[in-house]
């Protein structure tokens, strides 16, 4: 069974002022398996990431699972980790941040441990257990945020993210995935004062897409979500960009780091009214979020590669 963890790492404003913290995040990022390793896509997003860290600005990466595809990494020294991050992912704006990592359902289809090893060897890459805690600090205030990263493949089980829509199958390790989630628990209780708590992993609890909604994650992750007051849940998994909104809690699907999937096959799945915004053109050239974590709000912006903001929403701070 996996150890619990508990990684308390405080976030400084280095890159975003006026009392703000500022991150992307992006899913589905992770190349192809076979020279030159990067899409032209994930070039495209990689560049406009350095541009949006830049300006409006950023002090970390969110990377959302699906880091190499098709069949993850091998090893520590797979040199995947050069042809599909380092390379990539090295333009102006994005060489000095950390980018704080989860697993997807084609990085378990590998060796996830290596992934974490190379936490190790990379001073940008932080990826410390399968599931941890990150302590947020919004800079000159006193407002704090929680940021919680899950390992939903080890929750919910493998699912085939080129099939029919396959849905998970069922955690491998339900001991394992009974730690997770007591640990998810006793993590949004201390989470208690927190202004703002946000949660990721890499499949989504509601979507419109191909995959569409994870019952996993309606029966065991919607009512903690619900009950916590959570600001948002950010996944990818879906090859898409959209926004959700049930209950107070935000839903933020982007897995267009890569590829891009326009359907909308599960429309009727997610409840009516909540899906406010979704973007998968397949002429696209990909795309990814930007947050902004300030003490009145949390803004969510959409953005394509190109440049172009697609979508922004503001999400209210916590009732404390």
């Amino acid at each position: 069974m996996l150890a619990l963890l508990w990684v308390a790492v405080t976030v400084t404003a280095v890159a975003a002022g006026g009392g703000a913290l500022q991150f992307l995040a992006v899913g589905d990022w992770g190349g192809v398996p076979d020279p030159p390793f990067a899409t032209p896509r994930e070039v495209a997003t990689a560049a406009a990431m350095g541009r949006a860290a830049a300006a409006p600005g950023a002090d970390f990466v969110l990377a959302l699972g699906d880091n190499f595809y098709y069949r993850g990494v091998r090893d520590e020294w797979d040199p995947r980790f050069q042809d599909t991050f380092e390379r990539v992912f090295a333009v102006p704006g994005l060489r000095a941040l950390p980018w704080f990592v989860l697993a997807g359902n084609h990085d378990h289809a590998g060796n996830v441990t290596a992934q974490l090893a190379y936490s190790r060897r990379s001073p940008r890459w932080h990826f410390p257990h399968y599931y941890y805690s990150l302590r947020l600090r919004v800079p000159g205030t006193n407002a704090t945020a929680r940021l919680l990263l899950l390992d939903t493949v080890l929750l919910c089980g493998a699912a085939d993210d080129f099939g029919p829509g396959a849905p998970p199958r069922g955690p491998a390790d339900a001991a394992a995935a009974a730690a997770q989630l007591a640990w998810l628990r006793a993590r949004l209780a201390a989470a208690a004062r927190d202004r703002f708590v946000l949660v990721a992993g890499h499949y989504p609890v509601w979507s419109v897409a191909e995959h569409g909604p994870t019952a996993c994650l309606l029966r065991l992750l919607r009512p903690l979500l619900r009950r916590h007051r959570v600001t948002a849940y950010l996944c990818g998994h879906d090859h898409n960009l959209q926004f959700l909104e049930e209950d107070g809690v935000g839903y933020v699907v982007s897995g267009a780091g890569n590829f891009m999937e326009p359907t909308q096959r599960h429309g009727g799945a997610v409840p009516p009214g909540a899906l406010r915004f979704f973007y998968g053109a397949p002429e696209s050239p990909g795309g990814f979020a930007h947050l902004r974590l300030e003490p009145h709000a949390a803004t969510v912006t959409f953005l394509e590669a190109t440049g172009r903001v697609l979508y922004r929403v503001a999400l209210p701070p916590r009732d404390l």
